[in-house]
């Protein structure tokens, strides 16, 4: 059997791949650069936080993280991430949906060194509605299929407030029922 390198099945793999230590980018393959419209250059070395539309969600997505890494090392969500531009027809600061999934290296430390995978949902499509970033975080737990009381317990907020960001979420998109705002909202 041939000898298998890893580093360039790193490089060419069909999903964004980040090596990361205490949320910052220590290595990232093509198709990383490729989904976020960057270099390289432009993400190792940088804090995951330029990825997201704000600081404050890059915050708030690193506590809600935490304990599902501490107890099994592994995190998945549909989240809104933002393009950096420039590159492969990206706009800068164009938000789309994306799929993340995490793996941390020490449950303990979870942050300290992880592995990370990056799915564009949004087929290099914007997202069409401006979100407040609560409604961005209802929308990803909307597309987990989550009832207003799980997405409520899972954001430590009431279902009835849930059930508000949701009427929004489904004006904004002119969606008549959950599964067409889900439909939307993977679309763009």
């Amino acid at each position: 059997m041939p000898e298998i390198d890893y580093r360039l099945a790193f490089e060419h793999a069909p999903v964004g791949m980040v090596v990361s230590s205490n949320r910052t980018i220590v290595a990232c393959n093509e198709r990383v650069c490729e989904i976020f419209g960057a270099t390289p250059s432009a993400l190792v070395g940088h804090s995951f936080s330029i990825l997201y539309p704000s600081v404050a969600e890059f915050e708030r997505i690193g506590k809600r993280m935490e304990p599902f890494l501490n107890a099994s090392g592994h995190y998945a969500d549909n989240r809104m991430m933002k393009r950096l531009g420039g590159l492969h027809g990206a706009i800068a600061g164009e938000t789309f949906w994306c799929h993340v999934t995490g793996h941390a290296m020490n449950r303990a430390a979870p942050h300290e060194a992880g592995i990370w995978t990056f799915e564009d949902l949004g087929s290099r499509r914007a997202v069409k509605a401006e979100l407040t970033p609560r409604e961005r975080e209802v929308a990803a737990q909307v597309m987990r299929g989550l009832t207003s009381k799980e997405i409520g317990k899972a954001l430590g907020i009431s279902h009835r407030t849930v059930e508000l960001h949701r009427a929004r979420l489904m004006r904004k998109y002119a969606a008549a029922t959950t599964a067409e705002l889900v439909q939307k909202l993977i679309a763009g």
